[in-house]
């Protein structure tokens, strides 16, 4: 990871010019993407753009142009309202060509080979703005990036009075460098409303994300109808409230009320599809199975090879794995389903024969990871089913059930997708694979010819803390913008034929609603977003971050929330050979100076400012930070207990 930038980077962030190209018309960005614009932050970085000279200028009288097309009515609907309500301005829309209109989305009566299904042309000149696209989900598209171009205030949700409503001129081609650009989306530890849901699905597609992920099922939650299945939803979505460190709290009692939950209707998801369909996403249902299923067991403990299955109940966050030894866990409880078990065959094949007619979408993903297998080793009736079926190991058993789910789901005209882990036994060439514990897995795995879907933890997984854990959900592991930026879902040892794309998941065990959801995914929802739809070679960590500083104020505006991380000092502490601390400090971004005190009052820019490793006050009990630019702050007041220091040596 790297949290210097040369100087000169730096002095691009805030000076931000094109070059200026030899005629003097316009100004063109250079080919390595180094150098970023002022009035120009689109995120994901366009494959082209050239900057030419003027402005255009919105008119108080908007005009529209579309032909009548049912897949650009939502493309129409959501570019008026998002003019209309910030600027005040009257906006109309029209199906007939006409010269005097302010936007035109055109559909390309010949295609355009160069951008794609996805791609778009936008040219903005000093009189009028036209997008073109061979398709629908191509203007929609480039509506996000026409919307980029205008003052920040264009995220309000009011209007907004004395602002110059301007835009530069550009000329951008853009099209993705990858089809499945995905976010993963856990509502089973959480549950989030339909009406969240919609608002995770509006937040995603402003960056051209057109996969939604969600894991509808696991220890904590079921959350869809199933027909012929009642208790899935009148037990399996309910738990004990809890609020706190999810995994260290102490089992619910006996009679406690289970009162913390929800599910989704067969009418709600419908309802989510189309939203989502109407906005070009697609949405991937996920049941995980053999394990993370306490909660269909706690709702039909037959589904266990264990008989204290009937005193299970959902999990509310105490500890259920053991995972001392590392990985598959130790289970303390059985959360498996029976993969000796005909009843768990014919429960999966009534679960996956709705699911498939309710999501249109080609993939329904099963999991197969983390499985706790201790449970079944000891088991009669996993004994017999590797007598009968010549299963040599206990791994084996859990390929035996994965291939059965597999011929379930693709008995349902679907394709399979599971976690990596589901390779370890063998599946057939079919299935595809989202690869979560390495990228090496996903390369494994597109070398054998299966389709691969890159979601590694290392650059991907946005429930993990991207700050020092002093300020964040205490979970497994640190991912800072800066790595998830340097993300490349096609290594070059993986064959590139097989990779369909990547997604960033979102784990919600320690986000409990929707502005948590919202923190954890931005600004790292840009990194992986500029990942799979950006050219690789446009990759500049500087002018990356220059556009997002941008969206952070556009954020500011919309009433999102995100994570200032990135502007947070980085604490890396060694002991010297008089065993006394060292702390060194360091910045993801160039150019921010540190400010600090250890006499327990708050710093600012008329403090100390770090130049050089610090050595604790002997009777000293805390270290305060703050990172300014220039005499502003933009970092947190950081409060490290030297007690924590003292934990720390060798460790970042």
């Amino acid at each position: 990871m790297k949290y210097f930038i040369q100087t000169l980077f730096f002095a691009l962030l805030s000076f931000n010019i094109y070059a200026q190209s030899i005629d003097g018309g316009s100004e063109s960005e250079e080919n390595n993407g180094s150098i970023a614009n002022a009035e120009i932050a689109i995120i994901p970085e366009p494959v082209t753009l050239v900057k030419n000279t003027g402005h255009f200028v919105l008119p108080t009288n908007i005009v529209i142009e579309a032909a009548k097309n049912n897949q650009l009515n939502q493309t129409v609907a959501f570019l008026k309202e998002r003019l209309s309500i910030p600027t005040g301005h009257y906006v109309s829309t029209i199906s007939v060509p006409s010269a005097t209109a302010t936007i035109k989305l055109l559909l390309n009566e010949k295609t355009d080979a160069v951008i794609g299904n996805e791609g778009y042309q936008l040219s903005v000149t000093q009189k009028h703005i036209i997008i073109k696209a061979n398709k629908p989900a191509g203007l929609f598209y480039g509506v996000q990036s026409l919307l980029q171009l205008l003052p920040k205030e264009i995220e309000s949700k009011e209007e907004v009075k004395g602002i110059k409503w301007t835009m530069p001129c550009v000329e951008v081609t853009d099209y993705p460098r990858l089809g499945w650009r995905g976010l993963m989306f856990d509502v089973a530890r959480h549950y989030f409303t339909k009406d969240e849901v919609k608002q995770y699905i509006d937040a995603m597609v402003r960056y051209k994300y057109n996969i939604l992920h969600l894991h509808l099922a696991d220890d904590e939650g079921w959350r869809i109808e199933i027909k012929g299945l009642p208790k899935l939803t009148e037990v399996g979505a309910w738990r004990a409230d809890r609020t706190g460190t999810f995994g260290d709290f102490i089992p619910p009692k006996p009679d406690e009320p289970r009162s913390y939950g929800g599910f989704y209707t067969q009418e709600d998801i419908k309802e989510l599809v189309a939203y989502a369909a109407e906005r070009f996403v697609n949405i991937m249902p996920e049941i995980d199975v053999p394990g993370h299923s306490l909660a269909a067991i706690a709702a039909y403990p037959e589904l266990s090879c264990t008989p204290d299955a009937v005193n299970y109940k959902v999990r509310s966050g105490e500890k259920i794995m053991d995972w001392s030894r590392g990985a598959p866990p130790l289970g303390l409880i059985d959360n498996t389903l029976c993969p000796a078990n005909e009843k768990v065959y014919v429960f999966l094949d009534t679960v996956f024969t709705q699911i498939a007619k309710l999501f249109p979408f080609e993939y329904i993903h099963v999991g197969g990871d983390e499985v706790a297998r201790n449970f079944w080793e000891k088991n009669d009736q996993i004994k017999e089913l590797m007598k009968r079926e010549g299963l040599k190991t206990i791994p084996q058993v859990q390929a035996y059930f994965t291939k059965r789910v597999e011929q379930i789901v693709t008995s349902k005209g679907k394709k399979f997708m599971a976690w990596d882990e589901v390779l370890e036994g063998g599946v057939s060439q079919n299935a595809a694979v989202m690869s979560w514990r390495d990228m090496k897995y996903g390369v494994e795995a597109s070398n054998a010819g299966h389709e691969v879907v890159m979601s590694p933890t290392q650059y991907a997984y946005i429930d993990y803390m991207q700050a020092d854990a002093i300020t964040e959900p205490r979970v497994y592991a640190s991912l800072r913008l800066s790595k998830s930026y340097e993300f490349d879902p096609v290594p070059a040892n993986a064959n590139a034929k097989f990779i369909k794309g990547a997604q960033a998941n979102l784990w919600t065990e320690q986000v409990y609603n929707i502005r948590q959801a919202e923190y954890m995914t931005w600004p790292r929802g840009f990194a992986i977003a500029e990942s799979v739809w950006s050219p690789k070679e446009k990759k500049n960590w500087p002018n990356f971050f220059a556009r997002t500083e941008k969206h952070f104020e556009r954020l500011d505006i919309a009433e999102t929330k995100y994570a200032p991380s990135v502007y947070d000092p980085i604490f890396t502490v060694k002991r010297s050979a008089d065993r006394n601390l060292s702390v060194t400090l360091s910045t993801e971004v160039e150019g921010l100076d540190m400010y600090y005190s250890f006499d327990n009052s708050f710093p600012d820019h008329f403090y100390p400012k770090y130049s050089s490793p610090l050595v604790p006050p002997i009777d000293a009990k805390v270290l305060k930070v703050i990172t300014y630019r220039g005499k502003k702050p933009v970092g947190r007041m950081m409060n490290m207990p030297i007690e924590e220091l003292e934990k720390r040596p060798g460790k970042r």
